[in-house]
């Protein structure tokens, strides 16, 4: 059975532009979503967070605050209610050996602006994973985890891959002040970034690199993820 370690950011607050905070955390159609299609799939999916803290559900990803409709919004809330036990015990980063998975996953919500970014244990386990062809996907805000890597000689290990991630455009039409843009940075750093219509689905495969757009691609990038599980597994 392929095992996958999904990646959840430990933060509850993003510190804006202006210094203020902003209650956030994991998007829960995301990791709820994403969860679902993996584990149908077969696939074994432990949860890690930085230090091992119990992740916080953004709370607008679970109402009409964030566009989530009344009946998505309960979906969500009745699967990550069922997969609580993982939730509320997820294992710590640092502790990671990334040998033992076949896949790194980084759900979004703006919570990796805050801390994934920077984590060097993820920067880590990325770098590592990266290196041995592992996959490697990320989806809407998750991308900002890939900022946390760094190859030997210093430089990004993402630079002229193709990836997309919430785009700038969807950052504006959101309308929050957040502390820098994401696609943006991830352009600076030699990221070649494909972006898609806003609030649709949009999914790049760069060789062992699967990158979702928003929310709405979370089921076909899982869905991708475990299509490249399988072509390597029959390499």
């Amino acid at each position: 059975m392929a095992r996958i370690l999904m990646v959840l950011t430990g933060a509850d607050s993003l510190t804006l532009a202006d210094g203020t905070t902003h209650p956030t955390g994991y998007w829960a159609e995301e990791v709820a979503a994403s969860h679902r299609v993996l584990r149908e799939a077969g696939v074994e999916v432990d949860i890690a967070t930085p230090g091992g803290v119990r992740p916080t559900v953004d709370p607008i990803s679970l109402d009409e605050r964030g566009g989530v409709d009344p009946s998505a919004a309960k979906e969500f809330r009745a699967y990550l209610d069922s997969i609580s036990d993982q939730l509320a015990k997820p294992l710590a980063l640092a502790d990671v050996t990334v040998g033992d998975y076949d896949a790194v996953y980084i759900p979004g919500g703006h919570g990796p602006m805050e801390d994934l970014a920077r984590d060097a244990d993820l920067g880590r386990l990325l770098t590592d994973a990266d290196r041995r062809g592992k996959t490697v996907a990320a989806l809407c805000h998750g991308p900002a985890g890939l900022l946390s890597a760094s190859a030997e000689d210093g430089g990004f290990p993402f630079a002229d891959r193709r990836l997309t991630t919430f785009s700038d455009e969807e950052e504006r039409q959101g309308g929050l002040a957040v502390p820098y843009l994401v696609e943006s940075r991830l352009r600076e750093l030699g990221a070649v970034i494909d972006a898609g219509p806003a609030w649709t689905s949009k999914v790049v495969v760069d060789g062992n690199l699967i990158t979702g757009q928003n929310p709405q691609s979370s089921v076909e990038t899982a869905q991708q993820v475990i299509e490249a599980l399988r072509a390597g597994s029959t390499a």
